[in-house]
C-alpha cells in the first residue's frame, strides 16, 4: 500500500470520528467550554505520553522542541487547533452545530486557496469557481441571518492554517501532536485549578461526567494522529477534498438529531456549498486521471 493511499485512509477515518463527535460533546453541555477544552488537552497529553512510552519515543518528544523556528511552528499550530476545538465545543453548547458544520464544509475550499498561495499548488477554473460559490454562500447566509457566521469562519480558517503549518514540521504524527498540546498544557492546568478552586469544577462531581472528560483525551488524540499522518502524505487539496465527510456527518447530527433550525437562508447557503464541492470534486478527479495518464 502506497503512502498516498495510507494517507487517504487515515484522513477518512479521522473525518468519521470528527463527524460523529457532536454526539459525544452534546453529553458535556453542562460543563463550561473552557473546562471541557482544558480536560481535552490534559487527557490528550496523558494519552500521548502513554503511546510514546510504549513506543520508547519520549526522547523524540524532547527533541521536538529543538530550535526556535520549530518551537514557534509548534506553538502557532497549538494555538490554531485550540481555537478550533473551543469554537466547535461552543457551537454545540449554544445550539449552533449547523454553523460549525458549515465551517468544515468551507474548509476544503479555503484549503485549496491556501495550497495555491502557500505551496504553489495549481488551481484550475473549476476550483476557482468552487471558491467563488463558497464565498457567495457565506455572503448569502450573512445577509439572510443578519449576522456573520463567525463560528463557521473561525473553524474553517484555524483548521486550514493548522493543516498548512503541519507540513512545515519534520516530526512524526504522534510526536507532532503531542508537542502541540503539551506546549499549552500549563495554561489549561491553570484553568482547571481556577474552576476547582472556586468550587465549579465538574470533574469528580459525577462519575459519568468524569469518565466523559477522561475519554475526551483519546477522542481528541486519535483523529489528530490520523490527520497529522495524512497531512504529510497527500496534497493539501486532497486533504480538503476528503474533509467534507466530516461536515456531512456533523450536519446530520445538528439538523436531524439535535433538531437545530434550518432556515431557507441556510438551505440556500448550504446548496451553494454542496454545488461548490461537487464542482471541486469533479475537477479533482479529472486532474488525478490526467496525472495518472
Amino acid at each position: 500500500m502506497s503512502n498516498t493511499v495510507k494517507g487517504i485512509l487515515a484522513m477518512v477515518a479521522a473525518c468519521v470520528i470528527w463527524g460523529l463527535s457532536p454526539l459525544f460533546y452534546k453529553l458535556l453541555t453542562h460543563v463550561p467550554p473552557p473546562e471541557v477544552l482544558a480536560h481535552r488537552t490534559v487527557w490528550s497529553v496523558v494519552f500521548f505520553t502513554g503511546v510514546l512510552m510504549l513506543r520508547g519515543r519520549l526522547g523524540a518528544l524532547r527533541a521536538a522542541f529543538a530550535g526556535r523556528r520549530q518551537v514557534g511552528l509548534i506553538a502557532v499550530a497549538a494555538v490554531m487547533i485550540s481555537i478550533n476545538w473551543f469554537s466547535f465545543i461552543l457551537s454545540i453548547q449554544i445550539g449552533r452545530a449547523t454553523e460549525a458544520s458549515l465551517g468544515y464544509y468551507i474548509f476544503p475550499l479555503i484549503a485549496v486557496v491556501t495550497g495555491w498561495f502557500w505551496f504553489s499548488e495549481r488551481l484550475g477554473p473549476a476550483q476557482w469557481l468552487a471558491v467563488a460559490l463558497a464565498t457567495l454562500a457565506v455572503c448569502v447566509l450573512t445577509y439572510g441571518l443578519g449576522a456573520t457566521p463567525w463560528i463557521a469562519l473561525i473553524v474553517s480558517t484555524t483548521f486550514t492554517l493548522y493543516g498548512a503549518l503541519k507540513k512545515g514540521l519534520p516530526l512524526g504524527p504522534v510526536v507532532s501532536v503531542a508537542a502541540e498540546i503539551l506546549i499549552l498544557m500549563p495554561l489549561w492546568l491553570v484553568v482547571l485549578a481556577w474552576y476547582h478552586g472556586t468550587g465549579q469544577g465538574a470533574f469528580g462531581a459525577q462519575t459519568q461526567t468524569s469518565l466523559l472528560l477522561i475519554l475526551s483525551g483519546p477522542m481528541t488524540a486519535m483523529p489528530l494522529i490520523l490527520f497529522s499522518f495524512a497531512a504529510r502524505r497527500v496534497a493539501l487539496s486532497t486533504v480538503g477534498l476528503l474533509q467534507y465527510i466530516n461536515p456531512t456527518l456533523q450536519f446530520f447530527c445538528a439538523v436531524v438529531i439535535f433538531g437545530e433550525p434550518f432556515t431557507p437562508w441556510h438551505a440556500a447557503a448550504f446548496s451553494m456549498i454542496w454545488v461548490a464541492l461537487a464542482v471541486f470534486s469533479v475537477a479533482a478527479l479529472r486532474q488525478d486521471r490526467a496525472a495518472r495518464a
